[in-house]
């Protein structure tokens, strides 16, 4: 037969390792809300602006180059730059934080 001092321990070993686990996914819901979720919207919202783009829209590529847009392909542009020089260049090397403020405007 079991003592009360029996059940005891072998009801809080049950309780002990749900609280051991407790931490770690508190950790993981941290690391979502914090980490993950603002990089996906950051992401989609990049998406969003590269696809909004249209010839004669000004651009600044995360490399650093200026130019306008003279063609649009599926996954590329062409940008034609100050020089009168062609650059064919990814959809993704466009810096949706690099538009100039009078670029789009001026474009226009």
């Amino acid at each position: 037969m079991m003592n009360s001092a029996t059940l005891l321990m072998a009801g809080g070993q049950g309780q002990n390792g749900l609280a051991s686990l407790l931490p770690m996914v508190l950790i993981i819901v941290v690391f979502y809300f914090f980490m993950i979720r603002p990089q996906m919207k950051k992401a989609k919202e990049a998406k969003q602006f590269r696809e909004g783009l249209k010839k004669g829209d000004r651009i600044i590529t995360i490399g650093g180059l200026h130019g306008k847009i003279a063609e649009i392909a599926e996954t590329t542009f062409l940008i034609e730059t100050e020089g009168g020089g062609k650059i064919r260049i990814e959809k993704s090397a466009v810096s949706p934080n690099g538009v100039p403020a009078e670029g789009l405007q001026a474009a226009k």
